[in-house]
């Protein structure tokens, strides 16, 4: 990267604050309101996240009077890795995608923008969050065991090859999100992830009925993200999750946990 793109000082990274800073959602015409602000808004760098295996920037997406903090991955960013094909930021929209269809509202609002700053990428809405807290202090707490239950759930469908602790964020309004999930919906069977603690469990009821409407009816906006094979195989494996509705252990045939773990 170049040197304008950098990490910039801390005060740089934080979120724009005041009467244009996003407040707590309120529901499908919020969710609509952000994804057009993140579609069809001007898109000002702010800085480089820290922390980040690939170059992932904090932008503020502009429309009409109205700003919107959010994390821009561009393409142009990326490292190449052996098993996924190039351009991954995609799978972030698809995610996103998927979360929508399953309507468990676990993926922040994420698009894909071909005219970003330093190209094409994804252009996610920025949760504020205690980022203290990461799946494992979130496990010592019952009350999230429904939400983690879920995002589990969602890593079974989308095969998600890199579900770290922080990767799940508890956002400011008590909401757990998932995020970073660009090493998704390979079609081989790839599933590294810290969320093995309910394993063997009975998968809830009301998330196998979503899973099993997705296993019915793939939603137009996962096959315009992804491959025909990957489309596929989401569907496979969401009627493999409603055959076996519990939620797996590690195995010790291949690696079961990310690196790093948080």
């Amino acid at each position: 990267m170049s040197e304008d793109e950098r990490a910039p000082a801390p005060d740089a990274l934080r979120p724009p604050s005041g009467p244009d800073a996003p407040g707590p959602r309120a529901g499908p015409e919020r969710a609509a309101d952000v994804l057009t602000v993140l579609s069809c808004g001007e898109v000002e760098m702010q800085g480089r996240m820290p922390w980040s295996s690939n170059a992932t920037f904090l932008v503020t997406a502009k429309l009409g009077g109205h700003s919107l903090p959010a994390v821009y991955k561009p393409h142009r960013g990326e490292r190449p890795l052996w098993d996924f094909p190039d351009g991954i930021y995609q799978r972030e929209a698809a995610a996103y995608q998927l979360s929508v269809a399953l309507a468990w509202d676990l993926v922040p609002e994420t698009v894909v923008r071909p005219d970003g700053p330093l190209g094409p990428g994804s252009v996610q809405r920025f949760v504020p969050a205690d980022f203290s807290e990461h799946y494992f202090t979130l496990l010592e707490q019952g009350g999230h065991h429904e939400a983690l239950r879920a995002i589990a759930a969602f890593d079974l469908v989308a095969n998600n090859a890199d579900r770290k602790s922080g990767h799940c964020l508890l956002g400011e309004d008590g909401h757990i999100w998932a995020i970073d999930n660009a090493l998704c919906f390979h079609p081989e069977a790839k599933l590294r992830t810290v969320v093995w603690d309910f394993g063997g469990e009975h998968i809830p009821e009301r998330l196998l009925a979503d899973i099993g409407r997705l296993a019915q009816d793939l939603p137009d906006g996962l096959r315009t993200l992804l491959t025909d094979e990957e489309c596929e195989a989401v569907v496979r494996r969401a009627r493999a999750v409603v055959r076996q509705p519990r939620f797996p252990a590690p195995g010790p045939e291949r690696r079961a946990y990310p690196w790093p773990l948080v």
